[in-house]
């Protein structure tokens, strides 16, 4: 194994750890804040996830997939990506389940994995950047994930967000060996996830993030789009 492939690995592997640890955190219980105060608090962490998120398909995932794509397929694919997650969320809703908040995160942070993969053979700088900022939004997305899928019988197991973690350098790993040729497939991932994210965003994420007579979601959401604002004017 190569040391570029090892780097991309480990990055990955950091990056998605985060996974796992936002996700414990919304075991917690913060019994030394009032009620409203409380609130409030699990609110911005959701509207900063989805502050995040927006970032990622602005800023990450339709760049990078218009590069590799022309006008009418990118296009195409970033509608049928919204058709189809539609689809699947009205599934899942019949079937009593709820998992948006999980299904955007892992569309956040798989094609940003993949992107990782390919940029770090010429710059291991920006990559380690990359890794970082999907770290960062990988912690409140899977916050946010864990409290969403909460049932009558409890939080979901905490195995289920680990699981996920191993896909991020499975996904770096195939964007390192990708030859150009698989450039527009890339591409179609990307588009693909930038819109499902915004349609689960506009459908399931954004309308539980609001409170009355509270600015702390609303600057929750420009504070999680100003890190991913940092991280692309960084790179």
């Amino acid at each position: 194994m190569t040391d570029t492939v090892l780097l991309a690995l480990v990055l990955a592997t950091f990056a998605g750890l985060s996974i796992p640890l936002g996700a414990s955190l919304a075991l917690w219980r913060v019994d030394f804040l009032p009620d409203w105060a409380e609130n409030d608090w699990r609110h911005g962490i959701m509207a900063f996830g989805a502050g995040a998120l927006l970032a990622a398909v602005a800023l990450v995932l339709i760049p990078e997939g218009t590069a590799r794509l022309g006008a009418v397929p990118a296009l195409s694919w970033f509608v049928l990506g919204a058709v189809f997650f539609a689809v699947l969320d009205v599934w899942m809703a019949r079937r009593g389940g709820q998992m948006a908040q999980f299904l955007a995160m892992m569309m956040d942070y798989l094609p940003e994995a993949l992107a990782l993969g390919a940029v770090i053979s010429g710059d291991v700088p920006t990559a380690v950047l990359v890794a970082a900022l999907i770290c960062l939004q990988n912690l409140p997305e899977g916050f946010n994930a864990m409290r969403e899928m909460k049932g009558p019988v409890g939080h979901p197991p905490l195995w289920l967000f680990a699981a996920m973690v191993p896909l991020g350098p499975f996904a770096a790993w195939v964007g390192l060996n990708l030859p150009d040729t698989f450039d527009p497939a890339v591409g179609a991932v990307m588009m693909i996830a930038a819109g499902g994210i915004l349609y689960l965003m506009f459908e399931d994420i954004a309308p539980q993030v609001p409170t009355e007579n509270s600015m702390l979601p609303p600057l929750g959401a420009v504070l999680g789009f100003a890190l991913g604002l940092a991280g692309h004017m960084a790179t």
